[in-house]
């Protein structure tokens, strides 16, 4: 009926323009704690059974509770999620803490393989010896037991089709990024900005 479909739109466009009740902003809150991941806003959706408008709400309210001097967490942005992390002008001072309890934790040459993947993805094991001098196997064979590199990449069109690598949505959460557009320019020194921020 065209009177039930109209109420049913009203009712939609009122869920999201809603505000999320203090409750509701804490139990979304709960929710990023409790899960190691980032999650999508649809993911929070789903788990609190809230809509849209009340998860964007309570998204926003957290991050503005987060951004007071008192607080040392942030709202994170990180694989097309949102996470809750240490705020990034302290993790010098838990780096000591913390840092040497990360498993996830790798080689300076594992390092350098990963950024050469990161930047030119896709990329062959031929692509990467050239450009390191060395050859990748050990360093790729772990990459892909941390899941920081997988062959998504497909196999490259010429002869013998070798295998191409791209990094990981495992990457971009370990490396607190939202997506590979966040990358620092090489310049940036971007071996020791992966290893600052692994450590934490």
């Amino acid at each position: 009926m065209p009177g039930e479909q109209l109420s049913e739109e009203n009712s939609q466009q009122e869920e999201a323009a809603r505000e999320a009740t203090p409750k509701e902003v804490a139990i979304i809150e709960a929710i990023l704690l409790m899960e190691s991941e980032s999650l999508t806003e649809a993911k929070l959706c789903q788990l609190s059974g809230f809509g849209k408008g009340v998860v964007r709400d309570a998204l926003e309210a957290l991050a503005l509770r987060y951004a007071a001097e008192d607080s040392g967490i942030e709202l994170s942005r990180v694989g097309g999620g949102v996470a809750l992390s240490p705020k990034r002008e302290y993790w010098d001072d838990l780096k000591d803490l913390y840092g040497k309890k990360n498993e996830a934790r790798i080689s300076r040459a594992a390092m350098e393989t990963l950024a050469i993947i990161a930047y030119r993805q896709p990329i062959t094991r031929a692509e990467i010896k050239a450009i390191r001098g060395v050859s990748p196997d050990n360093m790729i064979q772990l990459l892909l037991e941390k899941e920081f590199i997988d062959r998504a990449g497909g196999k490259e069109d010429v002869p013998g089709k070798p295998m191409q690598y791209k990094t990981t949505k495992k990457f971009l959460q370990h490396f607190r990024l939202d997506s590979i557009a966040d990358l620092p320019r090489p310049d940036e020194g971007y071996v020791d900005r992966f290893e600052l921020e692994g450590e934490r």
